[in-house]
């Protein structure tokens, strides 16, 4: 039986904390909303309600875990001064606990949307947002940021949010990944010794997004787009064969059009 300590419990989250209490193990997470701890509370999950914008500490729950998710969003609605402030508020609080490994989830996002092939060794312009929070994290022992690709599966459809809309879109590349091969891979992660310190999380093939929306559209039973408008059709592919080269990891959904 492992500990493990999820900071930030979202959607990925609270699927990673349901798969490890089915497998015997302990989980503690963090909401920042008091009827969501209740209801994690409720699934068996020591939950703890806690905003990192003002906190660094989190009383009376173990201070030695053997895995941490970090998975405190970077989010877009806050400013540059801001998520480095919370994301300085969840280093403080993880240096002074005990663990053996962390994993942060970030985001694809942190490439431009340009004409490209996107590996982990890209080092030119980046969302400066998202860095901040990468830098901080990386800053801290025993840990590796798994970059996530557009997340779907479960209830997230893709087609869900195009209905009745026009679509802009549709002539570029997906660069998704389904909730359950991130569930598993985040689980492999804590399992070994990962050589490197950042993984592009997405899905081997990347069908255009057009394709993608009709496929899910008539798979789960949602109208397609009232029109296309291809007006932002840039060709941006981002790999992912880094994790599962090491990890010699099939993924459970390779294709977006099967979510």
């Amino acid at each position: 039986m492992k500990k493990v300590l999820i900071l930030g419990c979202g959607w990925v989250a609270e699927d990673l904390a349901t798969k490890l209490l089915a497998d015997g193990h302990q989980v503690w997470a963090t909401t920042t909303q008091e009827e969501k701890a209740s209801r994690l509370y409720d699934l068996g999950i020591n939950a703890i309600r806690v905003n990192f914008d003002t906190d660094n500490d989190l009383p009376s729950i173990p201070v030695s875990f053997d895995y941490v998710l970090t998975s405190v969003p970077a989010s877009s609605k806050i400013d540059l001064q801001q998520t480095k402030a919370r994301f300085e508020n969840v280093k403080a609080y993880l240096q002074r606990i005990n663990y053996t490994k962390n994993i942060y989830l970030s985001s694809i996002g942190v490439y431009p949307n340009i004409d490209y092939i996107f590996d982990e060794d890209y080092d030119d312009i980046m969302n400066e947002r998202l860095i901040v929070a990468e830098d901080i994290m990386l800053s801290l022992d025993s840990t590796v940021i798994y970059r996530l690709g557009g997340l779907f599966g479960k209830n997230r459809i893709f087609a869900k949010y195009f209905e009745n809309r026009i679509c802009t879109t549709g002539d570029q590349l997906s660069n998704f990944v389904h909730v359950d091969d991130v569930v598993q891979l985040i689980c492999q992660g804590f399992q070994v010794d990962l050589k490197c310190t950042i993984y592009n999380i997405v899905a081997p093939l990347h069908p255009k997004k057009k394709d993608v929306i009709i496929a899910s559209a008539m798979k789960h039973g949602y109208q397609v787009p009232l029109a296309w408008e291809p007006n932002d059709s840039f060709q941006k592919l981002v790999h992912g064969t880094r994790i599962t080269q090491e990890l010699d990891y099939s993924f459970l959904y390779a294709d977006p059009l099967l979510f």
